[in-house]
């Protein structure tokens, strides 16, 4: 205890003195050099390493933005895309069902024309064979009254009477 006494004592040893804070200077500088700068270098560098992972993350934030803004308005665009189609579609589909309509009307019509024409041809040629007939009648019970051969000239002109007196009486 005596040798820590000489330390404490006053007037303090002088040279014990310079040799202690020559110590304690190398010992400072010493620790600056070997711990201090490199703990610093190490704090820049992690210090660095956060913000750039910040400024990283905050860039990946925005690009996640701007690319959810593109999509939900290229999906904004699609859906009036598909509506547009959609529209167009069934335009498309009414107009072929009017013309497929109207075809069919036509088709129709034409039919019923060419029947009519039909039924009035046949008519005609019935009302001819009638006439034929009638003719042939009325000069079979003709020439039984008159007992006679008539003429094909006579003929015609007895049909011809008996038919526009027929005509007359309906």
């Amino acid at each position: 205890m005596g040798k820590y006494l000489d330390f404490v004592s006053i007037p303090p040893d002088v040279w014990s003195l310079i040799f202690t804070w020559c110590n304690l200077l190398i010992l400072f500088l010493l620790v600056k050099k070997f711990l201090f700068k490199p703990v610093q270098n190490i704090l820049k560098q992690r210090d660095a390493e956060v913000r750039e992972m910040y400024e990283k993350a905050e860039e990946a934030e925005k690009n996640a933005k701007s690319l959810e803004a593109e999509y939900s308005e290229r999906l904004g665009g699609a859906k009036e895309e598909a509506g547009r189609i959609m529209q167009e579609a069934t335009r498309s589909a009414r107009e072929r069902g009017d013309e497929i309509v109207g075809e069919a009307q036509a088709k129709a019509a034409g039919l019923i024309s060419r029947a009519e024409a039909q039924i009035e041809r046949e008519r005609e040629a019935a009302v001819g064979e009638l006439r034929a007939q009638v003719a042939d009648m009325a000069v079979a019970i003709a020439e039984k009254v008159i007992e006679k051969e008539i003429d094909p000239s006579d003929h015609a002109r007895l049909v011809e009477d008996f038919m526009s007196s027929e005509v007359e009486k309906r």
